[in-house]
């Protein structure tokens, strides 16, 4: 049992100094500071548990600990360069506490015997909480809608183990292209699980890349990513994304959102449907198009960071609640294989530590409030996915991140716990310095390290 003591609490609506009881692996009560009787509560409190630890954490901020429904660690195929147990590791140290892994790894995640491979490869491995994406194919829409409702008892795969539904709509790796027009709407149609698209045009992208190659030969520079893969390759893809979602009412996600256009047509989007929500990462919000001259790939992601109004339109919709998620899109790739040429330096990645510090510096810097980070880290991703988990509420999951938001820090490579060893914000000074974070009540991090 635990008494998190004098802590200044921020949820999505309100932010103030209160006292949280866990009992077990939950949260058994929270008193508030601005309630009458919060004093003679907190005494009752006190000395109805004179067992229970008490922390005293004057100063300090909590929030329900991060989901982040949005990451790649790799596993199985790429472990050379990221997997289960290494990036949940820089997940917590970022206050991430639930990830769900994204299907393309290798082998891909497109069948229930390859989830199930995936959900017995993290067992015991990883630090999170993990969830895992299915992936779609033109060809296994049908395996997908009977999953999403009734499990695959052959594998041991239930309806419950999946959170979402992965869709790459006009561009993807491998064999995850969607780009039949019946399998598109049989995916659209589901309504048990949320439907998450990855909207570039892969014909809008190949005509520019082959532009980019007949003008500059193998020395394209990389500030021509974001005119390669264009702001016309994502919108085209996105407006027919969001018109499926209307037509079906499918609870879509869209992903990665990197262009105001695509802000607009979602707060459009969202009058027709309001099951479609809005996901950025906080790379968007941070770097913009000035960034490709002095750290070339190292800021190449798909789609692209594009230009500062971009950017600036990003934290606007952060700020009045258009963006509705955070998903880092963690990717991690090894530095020997960002630095080569452009064509063949991969796109991604490693940020997933830097999520929570990120979004604090973002919310001093443009006076959004707290209260708008704790529902972007969290707390719209728990209803989003049923989770009973990243809410600071009685009968919640004590998954839990306490910060020093008054504190700032510099970013070093040598501080990170991904398997690929840096990050592209490497040098940034970040406000936020991340000291305990619990799951299900126990410490996983203390004083800023892991607690092994």
């Amino acid at each position: 049992m635990i008494i998190l003591d004098k802590a200044t609490i921020v949820t999505a609506e309100k932010e103030a100094v209160g006292t949280i009881l866990i009992e077990g692996t939950k949260i058994s009560s929270v008193i508030w500071s601005d309630s009458e009787d919060y004093d003679f509560r907190r005494f009752k409190m006190l000395n109805e548990h004179p067992g229970a630890e008490v922390w005293d954490i004057e100063g300090r901020h909590i929030m329900a600990g991060g989901i982040d429904a949005h990451v790649h660690f790799r596993e199985p195929g790429l472990t050379h360069k990221a997997d289960m147990q290494t990036e949940s590791r820089a997940a917590v140290a970022g206050g991430v506490t639930t990830v769900f892994d994204m299907p393309n790894t290798n082998p891909a995640t497109v069948t229930a015997e390859a989830l199930k491979g995936k959900m017995n490869l993290a067992e015991g491995r990883a630090l999170t909480r993990i969830g895992f994406h299915i992936g779609a194919t033109n060809s296994n829409a049908d395996m997908i809608c009977s999953l999403v409702k009734e499990g695959d008892a052959s594998c041991g795969v239930k309806a419950d183990d999946i959170p979402g539904v992965k869709v790459f709509m006009g561009s993807s790796t491998g064999n995850m292209l969607v780009d039949k027009g019946d399998s598109l709407d049989r995916l659209f149609d589901i309504k048990e699980k949320p439907i998450l698209v990855h909207c570039e045009d892969e014909e809008t992208i190949k005509a520019n890349l082959a532009a980019a190659i007949e003008k500059y030969g193998e020395d394209i520079p990389f500030a021509e990513h974001e005119n390669i893969r264009s702001r016309r390759a994502c919108i085209k893809s996105s407006i027919k994304a969001l018109e499926m979602a209307i037509k079906h009412g499918t609870r879509l996600t869209l992903c990665h959102i990197s262009t105001k256009e695509e802000i607009e047509m979602v707060r459009a989007a969202k009058i027709s449907n309001p099951d479609i929500t809005a996901e950025t990462s906080c790379n968007y919000l941070w770097f913009s198009n000035e960034a490709y001259a002095r750290m070339g790939s190292r800021v190449k992601c798909n789609p692209a960071v594009k230009g500062i109004d971009d950017r600036n339109a990003l934290r606007r919709a952060l700020a009045d609640g258009m963006i509705d998620t955070i998903g880092s899109d963690h990717a991690p790739h090894l530095l020997s294989e960002k630095e080569g040429p452009y064509t063949k330096a991969p796109s991604g990645l490693p940020s997933i530590q830097q999520s929570l510090p990120v979004l604090l510096t973002i919310a001093a810097q443009e006076e959004i409030p707290l209260t708008r980070i704790a529902s972007v880290f969290s707390e719209k991703a728990s209803e989003i996915y049923g989770l009973n988990r990243g809410k600071i509420a009685p009968g919640y999951d004590a998954d839990l991140v306490i910060f020093d938001n008054s504190s700032e820090f510099v970013v070093k490579a040598e501080d990170q716990y991904s398997k690929c060893g840096w990050t592209p914000y490497e040098g940034e000074t970040l406000r936020g310095v991340i000291e305990t974070v619990l799951i299900d009540g126990k410490t996983v991090l203390k004083d800023g390290k892991i607690a092994d």
